[in-house]
């Protein structure tokens, strides 16, 4: 009995032992260093006491307090310099993101001030954000500049220029619009047709009447002194220029008041309507105009008058004539039709869905020439057929039935225009991949309209398209208007003649070379008069459909 009291006594005192009792648990405090921006670059860090379990909302809190700063800290947040992150989650603790007292953070402002060089050339000077993914910091600069389509452009590091000594101070105007509200998720209101911010002042009116209307032809020392890329290699140089769009601007080594280049990256143009894509339109066109200008792609002598001749006439409609705003109820009505007609195209026949099953062909007499060396050119006349995207020859339109001459495969194959209108010459040049090497082949047409469905099909070819793909007619139908604007009409010869036109402002500095400008004005001119009719915003698109036709458009090159 006894053994059994004292076990029981023992179990008494051991569960009084293990009663819950209240214990305060202290955690360790300790000094976290914060660099805070305002306070100025010489200022020392500030220092407060922290603990593991105090959340990053709580440390700006204190800093703020002991900072003594009255001011609108909301735009505020913490920037982790040694593992280049931001800490934007204000109820993670310390202990959460990692910071130790050997942290050092900064508290900065997530909107910093940037130049930002359009594709116009004009440099505004604006507020954008330095913590977001580039994406969303390019969604916010759109916003503002009332751009849409966000996701067509980009931003890249300029060109690291040398500079000499008399140049030093020398730099274009900066236009500021720092004092801009910060970007929103509601819709900015318009007025008159452009963001409220820009209607308050005249100056800020200004410029956005600059981003709006196509710039005036720069001048030939201009174009002279900007950079070209002069080989394959500079070209492929562009892309590692470009800004990561998953990472932020502070993360990548942007600071304040960086020069950064906004463009257009991805040349896929989705749903442009001049009414509401004022600024969108003009800014594709100065990019696709200083694309030309810069020798960024390749186009024969005749686009090159062409797009001269576009160039001049937009530089006169736009000093007199301008874009159509908005209306909303317009739009409305616009958007009813479209989606009517999309509705009635989906509604199609039994006969035309077997006749789109049923991949189309073509089939004419065509010349081909294969240059060798020390050969002068002979075309020989062959029946051609193109099929998907394959062309097969035969000797004449009876053999078709048999086996082919030869068979070639335009799959990623290189196709350029040989055509002279005034010359009733229509050639395609396609250089063909093979096992030895590019084989270079002339396909030679009989009239334009031949050429244009032969032409498209085999820019189509190339692509990895066939002639049932639903871009057929419009390729055709682009080809055929370019060559429209190429003809020369025999009327209003000399109307122009008189007028002073600083021609090698409008080509690029090969053809300025080439020609003097006595030589340039007649030919420009001559390509004009197809043009002369156009308003402002069917030239601006005429200028991009031509641009957008040519053999190197979308071509990137990247180094692997």
């Amino acid at each position: 009995m006894k053994v059994l009291e004292t076990k029981g006594v023992v179990c008494k005192s051991l569960n009084n032992f293990l009663e819950p009792q209240a214990y305060e648990i202290r955690m360790a405090v300790w000094d976290l260093s914060i660099t805070v921006e305002e306070l100025g670059p010489e200022a020392p860090p500030l220092k407060i006491s922290v603990t593991s379990d105090l959340h990053i909302g709580g440390v700006i809190l204190k800093v703020v307090e002991k900072s003594q700063i009255k001011q609108d800290w909301s735009d505020h947040a913490l920037w982790w310099e040694q593992k280049q992150q931001w800490l934007l989650k204000p109820s993670w603790t310390l202990d959460k993101c990692g910071i130790h007292a050997d942290a050092r953070l900064c508290l900065t402002p997530q909107h910093k001030p940037l130049r930002l060089i359009l594709p116009s050339g004009i440099s505004v000077r604006m507020r954008v954000c330095f913590s977001s993914p580039v994406f969303r910091t390019i969604m916010g600069i759109c916003k503002l500049l009332n751009i849409r389509r966000p996701e067509e452009l980009s931003l890249l590091w300029p060109v690291e220029e040398k500079k000499k000594k008399k140049d030093k101070d020398v730099e274009g105007e900066v236009y500021d619009i720092t004092r801009a509200p910060l970007p929103s998720s509601t819709i900015p209101t318009l007025a008159n047709g452009m963001p409220a911010f820009f209607a308050e002042a005249p100056d800020t009116e200004a410029v956005y009447k600059m981003l709006a209307i196509s710039q005036p032809p720069p001048a030939p020392e201009t174009i002279a002194k900007l950079y070209r890329s002069t080989n394959i290699m500079e070209k492929a140089q562009i892309n590692s220029r470009w800004m990561d769009s998953s990472r932020s601007l502070l993360q990548q080594g942007v600071k304040e008041n960086d020069k950064l280049i906004l463009r257009f990256k991805y040349y896929t143009f989705h749903n442009i309507t001049p009414q509401t894509d004022v600024v969108r339109l003009t800014q594709l066109y100065e990019q696709a105009r200083w694309a030309i200008l810069l020798e960024e792609i390749e186009c024969t002598e005749e686009e090159m008058m062409v797009f001269a001749a576009l160039q001049y006439h937009i530089g006169k409609v736009s000093v007199t004539e301008q874009f159509v705003t908005s209306c909303p109820a317009m739009e409305d009505l616009d958007s009813a039709l479209q989606c009517l007609e999309v509705k009635m195209e989906g509604e199609s026949s039994a006969d035309d869905m077997l006749e789109t099953m049923t991949a189309p062909e073509l089939h004419d007499y065509l010349k081909i020439f294969r240059p060798k060396r020390l050969t002068l050119k002979g075309y020989k006349q062959y029946w051609f057929t193109f099929k998907d995207t394959t062309i097969s020859y035969y000797k004449s339109k009876e053999e078709s039935s048999k086996e082919p001459i030869q068979q070639m495969n335009l799959k990623g194959c290189e196709v350029a225009p040989d055509v002279s209108v005034a010359g009733q010459k229509f050639c395609i040049r396609l250089l063909i991949p093979g096992p030895e090497g590019m084989n270079e082949v002339y396909l030679r047409c009989e009239h334009e309209q031949q050429y244009s469905r032969w032409m498209a099909a085999c820019r189509l070819a190339s692509k990895g398209k066939t002639l049932a793909d639903s871009s057929f007619s419009s390729e055709v139908q682009s080809i055929q208007s370019f060559l429209a604007m190429q003809k020369t009409t025999p009327s209003n010869n000399t109307a122009q003649t008189d007028e002073s036109i600083n021609t090698h402002s409008l080509v690029s500095p090969r053809y300025q070379k080439k020609y003097k400008p006595k030589q340039l004005t007649p030919k420009i001119l001559e390509a004009y008069q197809n043009v002369a009719q156009l308003s402002l915003t069917d030239a601006i698109q005429k200028f991009l459909q031509i641009w957008q036709a040519l053999p190197d458009f979308g071509l990137s090159y990247i180094v692997v």
